[in-house]
C-alpha cells in the first residue's frame, strides 16, 4: 500500500525536486536527504518506502538533470502520478528504471494521505481511502523491460551478452 503525497500545483521543476545547491556529489543516498527540500522541507521526514508523488501538469520540467530521479526513487518513492511530464525527465524516468504514471485526472482523484495500490502492468490504481478504481494507459513494453532492467545502461548490458 502507497500513501500519497500530494502537490496541488503545476510545473514542478527539477530544481525544486533536486536543489541545485546539492548538486556537488552523485552520492544517491546523500542527494535523497535533500528531495523536494524547496517545495516540502518535510518531505523526507514523512516519506515512506512505497508512497507516491501526485502533481499536476508538467511534472519535472526545468533542467535535464538525472538528479531528480535518483533523489525521488532513493529517498522511496515508488512512483509519481502527474497530469503530464517534462519529456525530458520522463525520459530520464525511464532510463534510469524509474516508472512514471501519466493521469489527467490525478489531483481530483487523489488526496494527500489517500491510501494507493497500483497494478502497473494492467494499468489500475485502487485508491483505498476514496473507494473508486482509476484506470491509466500502462508503459509500453520496450519501456518496461527497461525498467525492469534497472535502467538502459543495464538493459543494454543485459541484450549485449
Amino acid at each position: 500500500m502507497a500513501k500519497a503525497h500530494v502537490y496541488k500545483r503545476d510545473h514542478i521543476n527539477t530544481d525544486e525536486i533536486m536543489p541545485a545547491r546539492y548538486l556537488n556529489t552523485d552520492d544517491r543516498a546523500e542527494l535523497a536527504k535533500h528531495c523536494l527540500e524547496d517545495l516540502d522541507s518535510d518531505f523526507v521526514n514523512k516519506v515512506e518506502a512505497g508512497d507516491c508523488i501526485v502533481a499536476g501538469e508538467d511534472f519535472g520540467c526545468g533542467s535535464s538533470r538525472e538528479h531528480a530521479v535518483w533523489a525521488i526513487r532513493t529517498v522511496g518513492v515508488q512512483t509519481v502520478i502527474a497530469k503530464s511530464f517534462a519529456r525530458i525527465f520522463y525520459r530520464n524516468a525511464i532510463n534510469n528504471g524509474f516508472y512514471l504514471i501519466e493521469l489527467p485526472a490525478a489531483l481530483e482523484k487523489i488526496s494527500d494521505g489517500d491510501e494507493l495500490e497500483i497494478d502497473y502492468k494492467n494499468g489500475l490504481i485502487k485508491n483505498k481511502t476514496a473507494g473508486i478504481d482509476i484506470k491509466f494507459n500502462p508503459l509500453p513494453d520496450f519501456a518496461l523491460e527497461i525498467i525492469n532492467a534497472g535502467g538502459l545502461l543495464n538493459h543494454i548490458t543485459t541484450k549485449m551478452k
